[in-house]
């Protein structure tokens, strides 16, 4: 839905390149369009196979309609299908978005593989897509990030999206894990190009997965007593984003409502 005009003269907005936004109600849909309302023009990746393996299978237009979204808050855009088990996907996702929109500012990680299984069960394959694409693409991404990154002093951002939900979702959970040290690990290593790196635990947050059990034994574990909604994650992301914002590094925050 991107238009030649967006392509041929990118705006003076900065640009955040936000991965996993697959469906219109999911966590990186409601980063994708807060940060569009902020004054960001927004870059972002899907991978409908993904959708299509999972129980709430796949949103058909979801990506148009999110472009459609952002469009209406002044971003220019660019979705791009992106299978982050290649190696090669995250370097391609940048060449992709500094074509169409011109050089990435924020870096924002919602992509995830994420299928229950236990210590027991888990098989290999399982447990190598979910490195391959929690906590590997992750890496690559950083990487690709802090190479090409030549923005102002202090205004680099990345934030990646964890779960420390291990019990019955082993791969998931030990994949996010590793996730977060590799991101808070970038707040120390790029430094130099005054990039602030943070890890963002947004707690249980009902976006088509939950079934009635789930939510049942969910509610009585949050204080406020309700879930938590994209737009919770999103109004802290928007604040990491922000001048305000730069002071918080390298930090894992939870954002989950006092889930215990």
């Amino acid at each position: 839905m991107t238009t030649q005009n967006q392509i041929d003269h990118p705006t003076s907005r900065p640009l955040a390149l936000i991965t996993g936004v697959g469906r219109t109600v999911g966590i990186g849909a409601g980063i994708a369009r807060r940060l569009a309302a902020s004054g960001w023009d927004i870059a972002f990746t899907y991978w409908t196979p993904y959708d299509e393996r999972m129980t709430w299978g796949v949103e058909p237009g979801a990506a148009d309609a999110t472009e459609t979204a952002l469009i209406g808050y002044g971003a220019a855009t660019a979705a791009i299908e992106a299978d982050l088990t290649d190696p090669d996907t995250p370097a391609r996702i940048f060449d992709e978005a500094e074509r169409r929109l011109g050089e990435v500012t924020a870096l924002v990680m919602c992509h995830c593989e994420s299928v229950d299984s236990g210590l027991l069960d888990t098989t290999v394959e399982s447990f190598d897509r979910h490195f391959a694409v929690n906590t590997r693409a992750t890496w690559l991404l950083i990487r690709e990030y802090g190479r090409r990154f030549r923005g102002v002093q202090g205004s680099g951002r990345i934030i990646s999206l964890t779960s420390d939900h291990t019990v019955g979702n082993l791969p998931y959970g030990a994949s996010k894990g590793a996730l977060d040290r590799i991101t808070l690990a970038a707040a120390h290593e790029l430094a130099h190009l005054g990039v602030t790196a943070n890890v963002i635990n947004p707690g249980p947050v009902d976006t088509g997965w939950m079934s009635d059990e789930v939510r049942d034994a969910v509610l009585p574990r949050t204080p406020l007593g309700r879930l938590g909604t994209p737009q919770d994650t999103a109004h802290l992301v928007d604040f990491l984003c922000s001048p305000e914002g730069q002071w918080i590094n390298a930090q894992l925050l939870m954002s989950n409502g006092g889930f215990a």
